[in-house]
């Protein structure tokens, strides 16, 4: 097969329109470890580290439901400046905390399973990860390397390339944690525009898979509200009620500030046609997609 011929899932996902609300991964904890050698398709699970001490962070991950996530400056780093691991937790009222730690041998690493057990450090700039984890899917490195230029040009203590986030159709993907907010369908110049609206509390509807604080028909109905209401901050709007009714979902978002409205959003849960949605997977899949059927506002 030529260069010009291959398969690339984040091609074909734009050609199907496939929707990208609704799609972040559940999760308020993150483990950064940064990695400055080759990364495993497996990310960290593929690493070659100390027996003991990663399967101390890879129980200590599981217990408290942690994204492991391998870190790395774009383009080439510092050898004077140690390798850097970290603890993000997000907070519902936006007083975000991270817990930062250096590492020289496998050991230091257990730093991370002391860090979960404290609450963390509030006060820290965002961070900002832009998955090009090439070996576990191409699009990952082919759309997520160019954004990961153009944002670290710009903010360069905020913006790590990262392994695998889920979503490889939707590359390229970037996440701000610990805000736990998932961008996707990126390119460069629309990656610096949607940041730098984030880093202003301004999120806008289009690109926005969702917070990763809320359910996936939850975060489809808080994309339809901005869409309809206009850019918004992150806490802007908490969900008041979610009803299920099989397949159906009925959800109250609620604005926290003045001059912000109540909508009640319908949303339609449906499978969509199998389909390949990965580059390395040669089987189609399913994916299920959240389709807003009506938004009322209450």
């Amino acid at each position: 097969m030529t260069a010009s011929a291959r398969f690339l899932c984040s091609d074909a996902a734009r050609l199907r329109g496939d929707p990208i609300a609704g799609t972040a991964p559940y999760g308020s904890v993150w483990i950064l470890i940064e990695y400055r050698a080759g990364w495993p398709s497996g990310g960290f699970d593929g690493l070659d580290l100390e027996p003991e001490v990663k399967a101390r962070v890879a129980s200590a991950a599981r217990a408290r439901r942690a994204r492991v996530l391998l870190i790395r400056r774009h383009g080439r780093p510092r050898q004077d400046e140690r390798p850097r691991w970290a603890v993000l937790r997000y907070e519902k009222n936006g007083a975000h905390r991270q817990k930062w730690g250096t590492w020289d041998d496998d050991r230091d690493l257990a730093g991370i399973v002391t860090a979960l057990d404290e609450p963390g450090e509030r006060g820290h700039p965002p961070v900002v990860l832009v998955c090009a984890h090439g070996l576990h899917d191409t699009c990952c490195a082919v759309r997520g390397r160019p954004v990961a230029r153009a944002l670290s040009d710009g903010w360069p203590q905020l913006v790590w390339e990262c392994t695998h986030v889920g979503g490889d159709r939707f590359a390229a993907n970037v996440v701000v944690a610990p805000d736990g907010v998932y961008y996707g369908n990126l390119d460069a110049p629309l990656a610096v525009t949607v940041l730098e609206e984030h880093l202003a509390n301004r999120i806008r509807a289009d690109h926005l898979r969702g917070y990763t604080d809320l359910v996936p028909p939850q975060q489809a109905a808080l994309s339809a509200v901005l869409r309809h209401a206009g850019p918004s901050g992150r806490h802007d709007y908490v969900i008041e009620e979610t009803v299920r009714d099989d397949d159906r979902w009925r959800v109250r978002v609620t604005g926290r500030l003045s001059g912000l409205s109540t909508f009640e959003v319908e949303i339609h849960a449906y499978r969509a046609r199998p389909h390949r949605l990965t580059c390395r997977g040669p089987s189609p899949s399913s994916a299920v997609y959240y389709a807003v059927t009506s938004l009322h506002v209450g």
